[in-house]
């Protein structure tokens, strides 16, 4: 049996995976100008700058700072500068005013990167004999997680400015053109049997506290689809005037309709009769093939009731994935593409390409306690008034997903790869 992405991550040298993970992080802002890591174009996105300079406070504050004798930070008031959230390290600059952070330049944040790896380098096998390999490994993945953000943020951004990129100069592959019908298979249900089924982290290799604890769930019989929802799905929805029917919409999700105009997916334009969607290679058609993306919870819930169908509860989607493994996989982030593509042969598809909404508001598990300190700020203060989206996209780094992986947003959320998968 090969080892999965995941397994891989914690078999590997954490030296050597942990230079690979700030590497990279680089490597996907390189491309862009300095004016263009600077950009903010709405409160819940942030700049690039912020995304370089925050994982890197969060090494400093967490590991070096705690569990390094001696070690002197690079500077001082960047410990509540580049502090997202985390309210018992005291104040925190206003999300929103994150674009108006000119100062430290794009210079100075990239020698803060090179000033904690470079005590890293020094220190590393001092640090993981201590009590910091858990610390580390969760600053992986949280970087990981900020290269996603760094990838959807810009791609705001750059749609939001008036002279939008074409793509030359962009971090992205040839992945074909966005019209191509490159499958036109269409999705099948898939049965599985209701019965008793655990869920959740067994807690082998690295895993976030809100993935546990493992615990049972009573399933009833459901059928959910092969894949996710295409473009061109989506698009019959459209011309059945979905975005015009009250009956169709929860009524917070059929306010945000009429107040903010939506009539499409983000990112969608209507040009002389044609549909196009921005991309990070610019404009272009929409693949009806491939799975519709940047879609609200409110949306894919609206569509799912149009179909006939709902949207599958988190247990159930985890309990039909996790069979599958990540061998019928979309992209990820190593594609270099960001951009999601249609399905390939009959196969069942589950990670990557888009998050997938599903129909479970993100609470805690059963048993749930959040970490002592600071550090359980993570995850559990937020668990409210969002829902919970499984599998992936193809802005996700392949190595970070698994089954049991629960991302968070709130309904009304759309700049994110997020798509829909139906159930019944």
């Amino acid at each position: 049996m090969h080892a999965s992405p995941a397994q891989e991550l914690v078999c590997r040298p954490l030296k050597e995976k942990f230079q690979e993970v700030r590497s990279t992080t680089l490597e996907l802002t390189k491309p862009f100008s300095a004016e263009d890591q600077m950009l903010q174009s709405m409160p819940d996105a942030s700049p690039a700058k912020w995304h370089l300079a925050h994982t890197t406070w969060f090494f400093e504050t967490f590991v070096l700072c705690d569990h390094l004798r001696g070690y002197k930070p690079f500077d001082p008031r960047y410990k509540q500068l580049f502090n997202s959230y985390y309210k018992q390290l005291g104040l925190h600059p206003y999300r929103g005013s994150r674009g108006l952070m000119s100062r430290p330049s794009l210079a100075e944040v990239h020698a803060y990167r090179a000033w904690v790896d470079n005590a890293f380098e020094r220190h590393f096998d001092q640090l993981i004999e201590g009590s910091a390999s858990s610390l580390i490994a969760l600053g992986m993945n949280h970087e990981q997680q900020h290269q996603e953000l760094i990838l959807t943020d810009i791609k705001h951004a750059l749609w939001a400015m008036p002279l939008r990129p074409d793509g030359r100069g962009l971090p992205i592959r040839a992945g074909g053109s966005l019209g191509s019908f490159a499958s036109k298979d269409p999705s099948r249900w898939l049965a599985v049997d209701g019965a008793i089924y655990s869920i959740g982290h067994s807690e082998e290799g690295f895993v976030f506290d809100n993935e546990g604890p493992r615990h049972e769930v009573l399933l009833e019989s459901f059928r959910i689809a092969s894949r996710p929802v295409t473009n061109g799905e989506y698009l019959e929805f459209m011309r059945d005037d979905g975005y015009r029917r009250p009956e169709l919409w929860l009524s917070d999700g059929w306010d945000i309709v009429c107040a903010q105009g939506w009539n499409s997916p983000l990112y969608w334009e209507l040009r002389d009769g044609t549909w196009l969607e921005f991309t990070f290679e610019g404009m272009r058609e929409p693949d009806p093939a491939a799975p519709v993306c940047h879609i609200s919870y409110f949306e894919a819930d609206a569509f799912a009731r149009w179909s006939g169908a709902r949207l599958p509860r988190e247990e159930e989607w985890e309990i039909a994935a996790r069979a599958a493994g990540l061998e019928h996989s979309g992209r990820f982030l190593e594609n270099r593409t960001f951009h999601p593509a249609p399905a390939e042969g009959e196969n069942p598809q589950w990670f990557g390409n888009v998050w997938e909404w599903t129909a479970s508001p993100y609470v805690a598990y059963p048993g749930f306690a959040p970490a002592a300190g600071v550090i359980g700020e993570y995850n559990g203060k937020f668990m409210c008034n969002q829902f919970v989206l499984r599998g992936g996209s193809c802005a996700t780094p392949r190595s970070h997903i698994r089954a049991t992986y629960r991302n968070f947003f709130p309904p009304q959320a759309r700049w994110q790869f997020m798509g829909i998968r139906l159930a019944k």
